[in-house]
């Protein structure tokens, strides 16, 4: 009796790509890309993290010749890893949105930083970021394509960018009910502009009580580093507009919700309602 495999022509396909997700093949992930080939819609040179080897495994599933990598979608070579120079970072969460793979770890505001073992070399961070502190540092010395990369660290990216897809639904999901949440309100009318937009009224008791606030030293200083971080957000909010009219911005963005992207250039002076730092 012979065993008959439930998997698709295009999850085959799918098993053996590297998972890098980095969109080099002209689709948002590799799951597409997989579709894409079995529907004949793609060739099987496409991909180079997989490099030559990658070429080699397709053809040999889908009993095609070998052919070179295209160098229009990119060059075989050691698989880089992503490196942020955390002096320069300014916390846009630019790159975090990039990541499919969540290998990068940080808030807006704050410095953001890499986990090496998550990274999958897509280069995916280093377009949007504004103050080009990410730079990609080869790793495996001559070793490339499938040689510098192995099925189980496939398998494991894989993984790692279906909980992401499935973390950024979740997030749409909620945001989208907030958003319906506000817009009805208790009484089926739109809340909380009211009570946001009244004045305070209270007056200031220390001229009456004699006493003077404190002012601390380094207002100046804090005053001279959130301008710095407007300019650099304002950069960021300009630059990823930019990259979006000539589509040369990251491919595997579509499922970040517009709340989600705008949190990055939000003016730390006046962050989000819902914040979750607040």
């Amino acid at each position: 009796m012979t065993a008959t495999s439930s998997k698709t022509l295009a999850d085959q396909i799918e098993d053996r790509l590297p998972q890098t997700q980095c969109t080099k093949c002209g689709y948002p992930a590799c799951r597409p890309y997989a579709k894409a080939i079995a529907a004949g819609d793609a060739n099987i040179n496409q991909c180079p993290p997989g490099g030559q080897g990658g070429v080699v495994r397709l053809a040999t599933l889908l009993g095609m010749p070998v052919i070179p990598l295209n160098p229009d979608n990119g060059v075989e070579r050691p698989r880089p890893l992503a490196i942020i120079d955390e002096n320069l970072c300014i916390g846009c969460t630019l790159c975090m949105q990039a990541c499919p793979v969540d290998a990068i770890v940080g808030a807006a505001k704050q410095m953001h930083t890499i986990i090496p073992e998550l990274c999958t070399g897509c280069d995916l961070c280093v377009p949007p970021c504004p103050v080009d502190c990410i730079a990609m540092v080869p790793v495996t010395g001559h070793q490339t394509g499938w040689d510098a990369w192995s099925q189980q660290e496939a398998d494991a990216a894989r993984k790692r960018h279906d909980w992401r897809l499935t973390r950024l639904a979740r997030e749409r999901h909620a945001a989208e009910a907030r958003k319906a949440a506000r817009v009805a309100g208790p009484s089926g009318t739109e809340s909380g502009i009211q009570s946001y937009s009244q004045p305070d009224t209270e007056p200031d008791r220390s001229v009456e009580s004699g006493t003077v606030q404190p002012v601390a030293a380094d207002d100046d200083a804090q005053a001279k580093k959130r301008a710095i971080i407007q300019a650099a957000m304002a950069r960021a909010r300009q630059k990823k507009e930019e990259l979006a009219r000539l589509g040369a911005g990251p491919k595997n963005t579509d499922a970040v919700s517009p709340e989600v992207q705008d949190r990055c250039c939000r003016s730390p002076a006046a962050p989000s309602r819902h914040d979750p730092r607040r």
